[in-house]
């Protein structure tokens, strides 16, 4: 199953990069809980924007102190956790207890069903992380879950891999054709990607100062598909955190 993006009133330009703004999210504020949704999530619909390839969500979640999401089900996804502040909380049905930091990355397949919270692990202090969703590349695989840290060192003006559907060099295995990058840009630094054919890929700013990509200025919180394009140039303007996606089309 894989879903598609259509970004009506929003024309590609001569690169084949579409832009999604950070203001043209959706979001939902419950006190506890601010989300910027990237894609249709929840009580957040827009038919324009359901999906990206197998990539079906990335919300921007701010959880206050205290708060949290009480045990709630899965089924049939891959679901990605990455702490940009703070730290999160993990239980599940299958016996996993955790608590994600910053820099890493915790992948919980759902497959035939699962059960789980996430919760602030801090009463005072709020967390916050990115959730992505990829619809795995087969039903009904069996429930599971990984989770890994990467260094600043590592992304450093580098595309990092972080996770992948064979699980190379260190990174979070994902049950689909996606392999996942991240990279800490600085001022002046570039990096380089080359997608084979046939591959599209989406480019999501996670934090910082803008960036560009070919010559497309891309702000925090923007988010950039790209189709029928083959080299992507990424580069700093200042400290900025970007994560690439690079799947199957």
């Amino acid at each position: 199953m894989a879903t598609s993006l259509s970004l009506k009133g929003h024309t590609p330009n001569t690169q084949g990069i579409r832009i999604r703004r950070s203001a043209e999210r959706g979001r939902a504020n419950f006190g506890w809980l601010d989300s910027r949704h990237t894609f249709s999530f929840g009580q957040y619909y827009d038919p324009e924007h359901i999906g990206f390839g197998p990539l079906r969500v990335i919300n921007e979640d701010r959880v206050a102190g205290g708060g949290g999401f009480p045990t709630h089900p899965h089924g049939d996804m891959e679901i990605l956790s990455y702490v940009l502040e703070g730290a999160l909380e993990h239980k599940d049905s299958i016996g996993t207890g955790s608590v994600i930091r910053p820099g890493d990355l915790q992948r919980m397949s759902a497959g035939t069903g699962i059960r789980h919270s996430e919760s602030n692990a801090s009463t005072t202090e709020p967390v916050h992380f990115l959730q992505i969703w990829i619809v795995p590349e087969k039903k009904g695989i069996a429930p599971g879950y990984e989770q890994k840290s990467f260094t600043v060192e590592e992304k450093r003006n580098v595309l990092r891999l972080i996770g992948s559907r064979d699980g190379r060099d260190g990174s979070i295995l994902v049950h689909q054709d996606v392999d996942l990058f991240v990279t800490l840009l600085s001022d002046g630094a570039t990096v380089a990607h080359t997608l084979k054919p046939g591959r599209k890929a989406w480019v999501q700013v996670v934090r910082g100062s803008p960036v560009t990509l070919n010559g497309e200025t891309l702000a925090a919180g923007d988010g950039a598909a790209i189709e029928g394009l083959r080299d992507l140039v990424l580069a700093g303007t200042s400290e900025s955190e970007v994560l690439v996606f690079d799947m199957i089309g």
